[in-house]
């Protein structure tokens, strides 16, 4: 594919903005500029003040998708890489400035629910609404988006879209592509594409998905419409087991999920990461947990099968009591990440994480081989203070793990990526290809697994490259997001 060589240098980008939206919507403030460079990846770099990534030219705060088509187009001509943003919660580098004076594109200002309809069960908002503030709203009416990763009370539907999230109660609700029922985008040549809200159709290939998860390298999601349920939290039962082994553990999943059987949450813990969320209760156990929710006869149902399969294993009950408080503190917000950010600063210790999923057949083998591959091989295993993993998205074939690693940090602040986390991420992806599983789930690509994409989807990359050559040949998107920078 082309490679984006930009034409202009960064006063004429500005100025060139400035005509087109107003300078009111352009940044040049160089400390906003840095802090834009980068996104949670860099998370402990980032909170010493070093951004090593190259400063975009300006940041363009967009209030319209006709704006977001005028950037595009503007950037296309010029060939200018462009980075597209929301929320600005992604983990993987997607956010990050590969290259420079890149235009950052951000739509928070495109934040109006535009309409939900009850009698339709969808809700459209635009891409910069944040998702507490679409479900907030929906209780009010007894409704929810049944969507809620950790990231809920920040997240904004465009990022959530681009990076195909997932949400704590994706078992019965499905992931943010199942929820997807039409959307708007935008492509490089600042072409403005609808796909109409309709519940299922067979007209050629479904391209919602050319869209969802493109993570801003093929085009810019400014309007979403998603399903919506009815609420009725008074219903939920929790349960909790204790059993002795990852085995065990998959096993009782497995089989209430193959059983046709939907809990809203499904969860397995080893002991070391039970550790963290359950240290009252787990004695170095894996922790099975499992929320019934939906209608009451459902859930009794549902509830009834999961003790049905659990006394078929050795387990030990939970009081549902502490589940039910563990479940009601998951999620991060400001308040959290800033709690994060201080015990960086004093005490130099972080955690990160690398989610992976696989067959059923594989789950046990994969979460053993990673571990026993750190312990073995990780020069740096003695600064690890965490390293366990938790699969917490179940599916009729498989599950995730989510791998988590906390290590206390023992070298400059710009040397902990390459110390500690990258050697990490390595070993987790490819122990994971090794068994056939797929090295994300659902964090996204970003610039930090693209060593893996070709190897990921294999004979079928070239569909991937294909993409990317149609909609984007000027390569203005996202530079080194998904596709490598020197693809």
């Amino acid at each position: 594919m082309v490679q984006s060589v930009s034409k202009l240098n960064r006063e004429a980008v500005v100025a060139g903005l400035t005509d087109l939206v107003g300078a009111e919507l352009v940044v040049t403030d160089e400390r906003q500029l840095r802090e834009a460079s980068v996104d949670r990846f860099k998370k402990y770099q980032a909170v010493h003040g070093i951004y090593d990534a190259p400063p975009p030219a300006a940041i363009v705060n967009a209030t319209s998708t006709g704006q977001v088509a005028a950037v595009l187009a503007f950037a296309n001509e010029h060939r200018i890489n462009v980075v597209a943003r929301t929320g600005r919660t992604g983990t993987e580098g997607g956010l990050e400035t590969a290259v420079t004076d890149t235009i950052v594109l951000d739509g928070s200002g495109l934040d109006r629910i535009i309409a939900i309809d009850e009698e339709n069960m969808q809700a459209t908002v635009g891409c910069g609404v944040r998702l507490q503030v679409l479900e907030d709203t929906l209780r009010e009416r007894g409704l929810t988006t049944g969507h809620s990763p950790q990231s809920k009370p920040l997240a904004q539907y465009g990022g959530l879209v681009s990076t195909r999230s997932i949400g704590q109660f994706s078992t019965l609700y499905g992931a943010i592509e199942d929820m997807v029922v039409g959307l708007e985008a935008v492509f490089p040549d600042g072409t403005i594409s609808r796909i109409k809200n309709v519940p299922r159709r067979a007209t050629g290939p479904d391209i919602r998905h050319i869209v969802i998860g493109n993570e801003g390298a093929l085009c810019y999601i400014t309007e979403v419409t998603v399903k919506i349920f009815t609420y009725m939290p008074e219903n939920n039962e929790f349960h909790g087991y204790l059993v002795d082994d990852m085995a065990t553990g998959t096993a009782i999943i497995r089989e209430v999920v193959v059983n046709g059987f939907k809990p809203s949450v499904v969860r397995l813990y080893s002991p070391a990461d039970a550790g963290q969320h359950f240290s009252h209760f787990h004695r170095d156990k894996c922790v099975v947990v499992f929320v019934a929710e939906g209608p009451k006869g459902i859930v009794r149902a549902t509830s009834e099968e999961i003790e049905r399969v659990v006394a078929g294993h050795t387990a030990e009950k939970v009081d549902p009591k502490l589940i039910e408080d563990w479940f009601d503190h998951l999620n991060w917000g400001p308040e959290k990440i800033e709690a994060e950010k201080e015990v960086m600063r004093a005490k130099a210790e972080l955690g990160y994480t690398t989610e992976v999923s696989c067959n059923w057949s594989k789950v046990t083998e994969l979460y053993e081989s990673v571990m026993n591959r750190v312990r073995d091989e990780y020069p740096y295993a003695d600064d690890l203070t965490l390293l366990g993993a938790h699969s917490s998205h179940s599916y009729q074939t498989g599950t995730n793990l989510y791998f988590v690693y906390d290590y206390r940090i023992d070298c400059a602040p710009e040397e902990e990526i390459n110390k500690y986390h990258t050697p990490l991420n390595a070993i987790i992806v490819e122990e994971a290809l090794k068994v056939g599983g797929s090295m994300v789930h659902h964090h996204g690509v970003g610039k930090y697994r693209t060593a893996w994409t070709a190897e990921e989807h294999g004979s079928a990359y070239s569909m991937l490259t294909r993409l990317k050559a149609a909609f984007d040949p000027n390569g203005i998107m996202n530079k080194g997001t998904i596709f490598p920078l020197d693809a």
